[in-house]
């Protein structure tokens, strides 16, 4: 029977347990960094905070944090990259995990410019800290719709420059590739379960642009990318 992707699913995924931890989380943590990289996952974020830094000065601080980091990968990626460019970033990432945080501290060690917290952003939204740019990679398909709202709302009020979205787009194409991407990558039980779960929790653009009417964002763009994936950025200033 041909995968539904009319509505997203509300299925949970094993990776939602934030009292998880283990060798079977940090493989697939790893394995879902390599992927991205591999897919060009980062670039589609990069791309977008270039996009919001661009008329700024080249000696300004940008304060950039990144919600549900997973194992740094993202953070890594932005620093090394801000270091070829003569930038200066500050970086934090967030998790809800606290495994998955101390993974993300060990692989960021040569990193000083990139510090860790482990906080349910859900805990209290309103204690949320200040930052140039928000990043959601990977991360936003984990909400329900009225979940997304409420922290998109509350990153307008902690960004000062924008917030940089980028998540999987619901497809049956998609569905299926990532079922053959499973053997390629001998990905672990979890790993596949959650990949297709995710896949199917992710987003059409009229997803998208639905919550841009509802956040009543007036600078925003929705690009689609390889690989089946949406860039979403939502502009402040």
């Amino acid at each position: 029977m041909p995968v539904d992707t009319t509505f997203r699913s509300t299925a949970p995924e094993i990776m939602d347990d934030f009292a998880m931890e283990g060798e079977i989380l940090r493989d697939a943590l790893d394995k879902i960094a390599s992927i991205n990289q591999l897919l060009g996952g980062n670039k589609v974020t990069v791309e977008g905070v270039k996009n919001l830094i661009d008329s700024k000065p080249s000696d300004q601080i940008i304060r950039i944090t990144d919600i549900g980091c997973g194992n740094g990968d993202m953070l890594r990626t932005l620093a090394d990259y801000a270091k070829k460019q003569g930038l200066h970033f500050i970086l934090k990432g967030i998790d809800a995990n606290n495994f998955t945080i101390n993974h993300a501290q060990s692989l960021s060690t040569n990193y000083p410019n990139i510090t860790y917290a482990c906080t349910d952003i859900f805990d209290d939204l309103s204690k949320t800290e200040p930052c140039d740019i928000m990043l959601c990679t990977l991360t936003l398909h984990h909400f329900k719709d009225d979940e997304i709202i409420d922290l998109l709302t509350n990153f307008k009020r902690s960004a000062t420059m924008g917030i940089v979205i980028n998540d999987l787009q619901r497809s049956a194409i998609a569905y299926y590739l990532f079922k053959a991407l499973c053997y390629v990558f001998r990905l672990n039980d979890m790993s596949r379960e959650d990949g297709l779960i995710s896949i199917l929790r992710g987003f059409k653009r009229a997803d998208l642009l639905k919550y841009t009417k509802q956040l009543g964002v007036k600078s925003s763009s929705i690009k689609w990318k390889w690989a089946f994936r949406y860039q979403w950025i939502i502009k402040i200033t």
